[in-house]
């Protein structure tokens, strides 16, 4: 008996959103990484402050595209541009369906001219391989899961470890006995420590300086000792999964949007291939934001601020769509400064740690304004932040909203039922939050 796929879930559910509304779901984080070594604070705060190391080997699935269609395929099924992608280079990949809305993003490396690594949530994998095989593209695809789906606790097959923090230089010049050469932001140089060579690739976790060290898992534990070791003067912590997981808050990156997938009849065949027990289908939604409709959580490139990787110049699966998104964005990127005082009344006098991918909902004083896709606790700014896409005339800085706290219990009952929730006001502030993330760090990352 074959496993059951995508459409399977949908129809004995009968619907996406009875299939994917999970009220109360626990929020994710990353597999086989303690939950925190210092305390969530003190890691949050080494980022900001000093120095900060990260394992991020674990919980990003990697799939390698190779063969001489890797490029043809990829431009055909993403936005990006492909004349401009260099070896050497990451960018996110920006995949949408016909109608033009994310399939979701990831983090696509060019390894060589036909060669590519495509990181991160399954989803962006799942939608190239499916037509890289169903277009005959010369191509091949081998994919490494991770930790969690590695078959029999494998190892991972790249380890991967980011420096961040205002001293990450310090430490990076310590360990390597010098500057590394001069790299663009998303671009990586190969490197050798101790006869080990593998790639840096400069990154910000939240806007900071830093490098992402990536190679053989093999070589993995001696670069870990040696980031660790080099760090100790200067106060290096490392940072566990609740702390690491509030980064993309401050950078305004909106992880893993619901893929707009599951209602376009021509999707059906992607559907039927899709397994029901991948992200897809497993990838819970909640929170007091709830509506019949699985359309009302799709969202497109330009919604999610991708509109800077979007490139018009080739052909490629949803054009048209986004030529007419462009001149239709309904939403815009913001983040919410949750009022402390409500915080303190509605979770009580130590809130302590806070994270949530929940869709709560939005509303100034004329109605609904948007929606809440992730929201956390970040000490450095004492207060919870909330990633959020609103409504363009709610969008201006200091414009005062309020988030509806709560689960819906969802199919069966109104969504916009009288629940009782508790508001927290909020005040708008851009996205990313964080200074340096907003103004500096993405600049060559076109």
């Amino acid at each position: 008996m074959s496993a059951p796929h995508l459409q399977d879930g949908i129809d004995r559910a009968g619907s996406a959103v009875q299939l994917l509304w999970k009220p109360g779901a626990a929020p994710w984080t990353p597999e086989a990484v303690d939950s925190e070594y210092a305390g969530w604070r003190a890691e949050q705060r080494a980022w900001h402050e000093g120095v900060a190391v990260s394992n991020l080997s674990h919980h990003m699935y990697d799939m390698v595209i190779e063969g001489p269609g890797a490029t043809k395929l990829l431009a055909a099924v993403s936005a990006n541009n492909y004349e401009k992608f260099a070896v050497g280079q990451a960018k996110q990949i920006v995949p949408v369906t016909e109608r033009g809305f994310i399939v979701t993003d990831g983090i696509l490396a060019r390894e060589a001219e036909q060669r590519y690594t495509l990181s991160g949530v399954p989803a962006s994998q799942h939608w190239v391989q499916y037509h890289g095989e169903q277009g005959g593209y010369d191509v091949s695809f081998t994919t490494d899961p991770s930790t969690a789906y590695r078959p029999g606790g494998a190892d991972p097959k790249l380890f991967r470890y980011q420096v961040q923090g205002p001293l990450a230089q310090q430490l990076v010049e310590s360990v390597f006995g010098g500057p590394l050469p001069p790299t663009r932001f998303f671009h990586w140089t190969p490197v050798t420590l101790g006869g080990r060579t593998f790639k840096a690739l400069r990154h910000g976790m939240a806007g900071q300086a830093g490098y992402e060290f990536i190679g053989d898992w093999a070589d993995g534990q001696y670069v870990l000792d040696a980031l660790l070791a080099a760090g100790e003067p200067l106060g290096v912590v490392r940072v566990g999964a609740l702390a690491y997981t509030t980064a993309s808050v401050e950078s305004g990156w909106i992880p893993s949007p619901t893929p707009a997938v599951y209602t376009d009849p021509a999707l059906r065949a992607y559907r039927e291939w899709l397994p029901l027990y991948g992200i897809e289908g497993q990838r819970p939604l909640h929170g007091s934001f709830y509506s019949d409709d699985i359309e009302d959580y799709y969202v497109t490139p330009y919604e999610l601020g991708y509109g800077r990787l979007i490139n018009f110049d080739h052909d490629f699966i949803g054009r048209d769509a986004l030529l007419e998104a462009k001149e239709n964005v309904r939403w815009s990127k913001v983040t919410l400064v949750l009022n402390n005082d409500d915080v303190r009344r509605v979770l009580g006098d130590d809130p302590g740690f806070t994270l949530s991918y929940s869709r709560h909902r939005i509303e100034s004083a004329s109605g609904p304004a948007g929606t809440t896709y992730h929201i956390a606790s970040l000490d450095p700014y004492h207060a919870i932040l909330a990633l959020s896409l609103v409504a363009p005339e709610h969008a201006a800085p200091g414009t005062e909203v309020s988030v509806v706290w709560g689960e819906h219990p969802g199919p069966g009952t109104a969504a916009d039922a009288d629940l009782g929730f508790p508001r927290i006001r909020a005040t708008v502030q851009p996205a990313p939050y964080n200074e340096h993330a907003r103004t500096r760090y993405r600049r060559d990352d076109a």
